[in-house]
C-alpha cells in the first residue's frame, strides 16, 4: 500500500493510506536513506509504501520504502552531539513564526532558517507574530526587520493569533498547499495554528505570569489536513538551528542578495571575507546590504557555532 507519513513519534509513524485510512506504522528492520544521515530515517511528509500486518489485537503497517523526496527541512542540533534530523519532507512553503520579545528571534537564527530553505528550494515566510502587545518603539523595530527581508525578496506579515489580524491573508497563502509552521518555543505556532483551523484545538500553555503568552507544547511534527484545501505541518519549537552539509564555496549562492552581486567579484570563487575587490563587501560599505545578514554569513562560514549557542540557542527557554 501506499501513503503519506502524517506522524512520528520516534519508533511509530501514523500514515494516511491513499485510500484515506490512517495506519499506525513502524520500520522493519534498520531502515536508512542512502546519503542521507539523521536521527530519524522517516518524516512527517514522507510518501512511503508498507505492508499491513494482522494480529489478533490490530491492524498495523510495516514501512517498506520511500519515494523519492521532492525535498526536505533539516537541521543539525546546537549541542555537543551534532546530530541531524529532518523536520519534514515534500513541502510547498515554510513560515517561520518570529516574535520581537518573549521570546526574542534574533536575526541569526532567522538567517539559518532561510538558508536551509533556500538550499533544498522551499519558499519561506517571515511571520511576525503578536503584534497587538508592541509598543510604538517595537512595532518600528519589526517594521524595520521585515523590510530589510522584504528587500531581499522574502515575504513579511505581521499577524496577531490573539487578534486574528492577518490570519485571513495567511489562510490565503496556504490554499492548495503543504505548509510547514517552525518557530522557537512561545512564539505562538499552537495559538496561531488554531486561529487558522479552530476545530483543530491544539495544546498550548502560558509561557509566563506576566505575558500570559501561548508556549509550544507540541512534542512531535504532525501533519494535519485543514477544512480549507490546505495541509499544515505543526512543528516542535526548536531552539538552535544548526546548518547541514553546505561548502563554505556555496554559502553565498543561499544568500539572495549576495548572489545577485557574485558576477561581479573580482574571483568567481569569491568567500566575500579577505578577497581584493569583493562586490558584497564593496556593498556593505555603502550601506546597501544588511551587516546583520553578513554577520550571520561570517558565522555560518567560520563555523562559529559557540558564538551562535551563546547568542541564540542559550538565551530561549
Amino acid at each position: 500500500m501506499k501513503g503519506t507519513v502524517y506522524k512520528s513519534t520516534g519508533s511509530w509513524y501514523s500514515v494516511k493510506a491513499d485510500d484515506g485510512h490512517f495506519y499506525d506504522c513502524r520500520i522493519k528492520g534498520r531502515f536508512r536513506i542512502q546519503g542521507i544521515k539523521s536521527t530519524n530515517p522517516v518524516a512527517v511528509g514522507d510518501r512511503v509504501i508498507f505492508e499491513l500486518e494482522k494480529t489478533s489485537d490490530a491492524v498495523t503497517g510495516v514501512i517498506i520504502d520511500i519515494d523519492t523526496r521532492d525535498n526536505y527541512i533539516i537541521r543539525k542540533s546546537v549541542n555537543l552531539s551534532k546530530q541531524t534530523h529532518i523536520i519534514a519532507a515534500n513541502i510547498d512553503q515554510c513560515f517561520l513564526i518570529v516574535t520581537l520579545n518573549n521570546p526574542p528571534t534574533f536575526t541569526a537564527f532567522i538567517d539559518r532558517f532561510l538558508v536551509t530553505c533556500e538550499a533544498y528550494h522551499i519558499k519561506a515566510i517571515l511571520l511576525f507574530n503578536k503584534v497587538d502587545t508592541f509598543s510604538e518603539e517595537e512595532f518600528g523595530e519589526v517594521k524595520y526587520l521585515a523590510e530589510m527581508y522584504r528587500e531581499i525578496g522574502y515575504t513579511c506579515v505581521g499577524v496577531s493569533a490573539k487578534t486574528g489580524k492577518n490570519v485571513d491573508q495567511v489562510k490565503e497563502m496556504m490554499l492548495g498547499k503543504t505548509s510547514m509552521f517552525s518557530g522557537h518555543s512561545g512564539v505562538g505556532k499552537s495559538t496561531l495554528v488554531n486561529a487558522l483551523e479552530p476545530s483543530l484545538d491544539l495544546k498550548t500553555k502560558e509561557i509566563s505570569g506576566q505575558h500570559m503568552q501561548g508556549q509550544h507544547t507540541t512534542t512531535f511534527a504532525e501533519m494535519f489536513d485543514l477544512t480549507f484545501e490546505a495541509r499544515i505541518i505543526d512543528t516542535p519549537g526548536i531552539k538552535g538551528f544548526g546548518v547541514v552539509d553546505i561548502e563554505k564555496e556555496e554559502l553565498g549562492n543561499y544568500f539572495p542578495e549576495f548572489f545577485a552581486l557574485k558576477d561581479q567579484c573580482k574571483f568567481n570563487n569569491c568567500l566575500h571575507i579577505e578577497e581584493p575587490k569583493c562586490a558584497v563587501k564593496e556593498a556593505l560599505e555603502n550601506d546597501e546590504l544588511s551587516w546583520s545578514r553578513y554577520q550571520s554569513y561570517k558565522q555560518i562560514i567560520e563555523g562559529d557555532e559557540e558564538n551562535y549557542r551563546r547568542n541564540v540557542y542559550d538565551q530561549q527557554p
